[in-house]
Parts: structure tokens; C-alpha cells; sequence
């Protein structure tokens, strides 16, 4: 069975053809084109996005043929299932701008959100442990982003469904 999930991005403009272009550097996951599955979460960094830019709030959705992304041979995929030792140096280490990104095609796990970021924030600026840093984040539930890295994946796995514009509260 070819599992099909709904997937989204949060921003303040429609996104017809995504691409791993139009990215920031030094996000968690690296460069590349950032989704949910999630709406909630899209809706509210979508919100954040508007009221950064003086912009509509807009959520973008998207259909991900994710069985056959998953099965297709040559993709490399690093998913992460909580916040652990490899999560904490994967986004420690693209946050200082390093390349371990460039190993994986797609990435999946949780938010460095503002739940999360004070803790990385401490631990990078040597003020708390790797152990405290561990300790604090295991008793966070994850959000989840993708990181789509490979243009490839996006053209042949992601097909754009609608956007939606959203009201503020």
C-alpha cells in the first residue's frame, strides 16, 4: 500500500513549486524545503512568518508519496524519533553552519521551537551540559519538520494541493 500523507509549509505566500533553492542557511536540518505534517504547527509558524514580515499568514498543502519516497533506492534519509544525542549534535552542528546536512537527501524529527531553543541556546553557549541539555529535552513532545534537501524528491514525491490563507486570532 502506497501511503500518501498530507504535509505543509507555513510562510506568507503561495508556493506552487517548491524548490530547495530559497532557503537560509543554518536551520536545524540545513538548507532545503522545510514541511509539517502537522497543521497546527504550520498555522502558527505561519502566523509568526506574517507578523515577522507585515504579510498574510499562509499554509501551504501539499500530497507526499511518502511509501515510495521511502523505497526508492539511492535516497538517504535520516530521521530522528526523539530528542536524543544525535538529534542535539545533528542541529547543534548545522546551526553552527556546519555540512552534515549534505549527507541526507530527507530529513525527519522534531522543532528546535522555542520550547527547545533555550536549551540549545544553553548548551551551545557552554552554560549547561550535554547531559542537562539531554535531560531537559526528553520530557518535550516533538513537533515535526522535513527537510527535503534533494530538488529530486520534491519533482517527483511532493505535488502541491492548495494554500490557504489564515485568519489571525
Amino acid at each position: 500500500m502506497n501511503e500518501i500523507i498530507e504535509v505543509y509549509h507555513a510562510g506568507t505566500e503561495e508556493i506552487k513549486n517548491p524548490d530547495t533553492l530559497h532557503s537560509r542557511p543554518q536551520l536545524d536540518f540545513g538548507p532545503g524545503f522545510y514541511l509539517t505534517d502537522i497543521y497546527e504547527q504550520a498555522v502558527n509558524w505561519s502566523i509568526r512568518r506574517s507578523n515577522k514580515f507585515k504579510k498574510d499568514p499562509v499554509v501551504n498543502k501539499y500530497l507526499l508519496k511518502k511509501t515510495d519516497l521511502m523505497t526508492t533506492l539511492g535516497i538517504r534519509f535520516r530521521i530522528f524519533q526523539e530528542y536524543d544525542d544525535e538529534w542535539l549534535d545533528f542541529v547543534v552542528s548545522n546551526r553552527l553552519g556546519e555540512s552534515i546536512w549534505k549527507n541526507y537527501d530527507y530529513i525527519e524529527g522534531g522543532v528546535a521551537d522555542d520550547r527547545v531553543v533555550d536549551t540549545i541556546d544553553l548548551y551551545m553557549t557552554g552554560f549547561i551540559s550535554r547531559g542537562d541539555a539531554i535531560e531537559r529535552l526528553k520530557y518535550i513532545k516533538p513537533n515535526n519538520q522535513i527537510c527535503i534537501s534533494n530538488q529530486y524528491i520534491i519533482d517527483k514525491f511532493l505535488s502541491f494541493r492548495d494554500s490557504i490563507i489564515i485568519e489571525k486570532p
